[in-house]
């Protein structure tokens, strides 16, 4: 969960970026207009700031500039507009906003966005603690291509021609074992594993179907009729790992 402040002088954009952050598991705080963002910027730095350009007390930019003059612009701020020029933009940038959408705003891109803040806040915050990570060693040509980084081949297992034939086993977010037989028909094998990824995903993400439809790149409603269609059922799942 992360604190999130959205600085927006309509209402609706509020209400909408609210309810949409908040069924993600973030803290909201909403504030109208500029001085109320430095308000809510005094009592302490948010995780992430959603800001508004055109507003009729002072503008985003401005206020961006002040935040930075001060020492204050210490979080990512995601700047926003429907009526911003290329050139407003890339000062926003300039100045150090991280980003810059443009109203009416996608949910896909919105919670990217939101992700990309928050991932980049998490880097700077833990960068001076980061050892340099080990070279993986290549793959041999023997190995067998899964294609999932959580499947590895079960052991012992019959070997053709040196690649490993049989069986494939999978964890998912709680450590739960699954197990795929590479002797099934493809379409039984191709449901299996998405079956097996979907509930992976499910588990991860707390059955949030927003961020599952995020994570696995598919429309909520494509996402619904693949959920039912393999008959994994969210609710359900949801219920098991909480």
């Amino acid at each position: 969960m992360a604190n999130i402040l959205v600085v927006d002088d309509e209402m609706g954009i509020r209400e909408l970026l609210s309810e949409i952050l908040g069924d993600e598991g973030h803290a909201i705080t909403l504030a109208e207009n500029a001085q109320q963002a430095r308000e809510a910027r005094a009592v302490g730095a948010p995780d992430l700031v959603l800001l508004d350009i055109w507003m009729p007390d002072t503008d985003g930019v401005t206020l961006l500039k002040e935040w930075q003059r001060d020492g204050l612009l210490t979080m990512p701020v995601i700047m926003m507009s429907g009526h911003a020029t290329i050139d407003t933009a890339v000062e926003a940038t300039r100045i150090g906003a991280l980003n810059f959408l443009e109203k009416p705003i996608a949910l896909q891109k919105l919670l990217k966005a939101v992700q990309q803040g928050l991932t980049r806040a998490q880097e700077v915050a833990r960068a001076p603690a980061i050892a340099p990570r080990p070279i993986a060693a290549a793959p041999s040509e023997e190995s067998v291509a899964v294609p999932s980084p959580m499947f590895s081949a079960a052991a012992p297992a019959p070997a053709l021609n040196g690649r490993m034939i049989g069986m494939a086993t999978a964890s998912d977010a709680h450590g739960h074992g699954y197990t795929l037989s590479f002797d099934l028909p493809l379409r039984e094998a191709r449901d299996a594993f998405e079956r097996m990824y979907f509930e992976h995903h499910l588990g991860r993400e707390g059955g949030s179907m927003t961020r599952v439809a995020e994570k696995t790149g598919l429309e909520r409603t494509h996402l619904y009729r693949k959920l039912k269609q393999l008959g994994v059922e969210p609710g359900k799942l949801a219920k098991k790992q909480g």
